[in-house]
């Protein structure tokens, strides 16, 4: 694979970024809004200080799957990290390395951009995924995620 697999979301990738993110909110029955994620991800390349969204493509450069990165400053951990949000492939795109690719160009991304760690969470039932993730060195953190959203 080459180094044009990942690539920054543009204009001419919004629609295929909105379909991706629809059908993979889709597998574990969350709810999707089309107008908040068109508003969200012209809000993030606006302001690249608090994140990115990148399109993962297969070889003819068609969008297969996005990640994005959130950042945020952590005295805890020395200075900014990076949550990895989102990693999503489509179902023909699985199985085939670009989700061990899309890990290693975020560890890359994460090591030439100064971030002292990345989080992530995967869902409870997603093994393929946590295997992905375990395999490319992302440890269990010994504490559990929480919630808090203000009504």
């Amino acid at each position: 694979m080459d180094h044009e697999i990942i690539r920054p979301l543009t204009p001419a990738f919004l629609d295929a970024f909105i379909d991706l993110k629809r059908d993979f909110f889709a597998i574990d029955g969350y709810p999707f809004d089309e107008a908040l994620t068109r508003s969200n991800a012209r809000y993030i390349s606006e302001h690249p200080e608090l994140g990115a969204v990148f399109m993962i493509c297969d070889e003819t450069g068609t969008p297969i799957g996005f990640l994005v990165l959130a950042f945020l400053f952590s005295f805890e951990f020395g200075g900014r990290v990076a949550f990895l949000d989102e990693l999503c492939l489509g179902d023909k795109a699985r199985g085939k390395g670009y989700g061990k690719y899309a890990v290693n160009f975020v560890k890359a991304y994460a090591a030439g951009n100064n971030l002292k760690a990345v989080f992530l969470e995967v869902e409870q039932h997603n093994e393929r995924a946590r295997g992905l993730y375990t395999a490319s060195g992302f440890k269990d953190h010994h504490r559990r995620l929480m919630i808090y959203r203000p009504e």
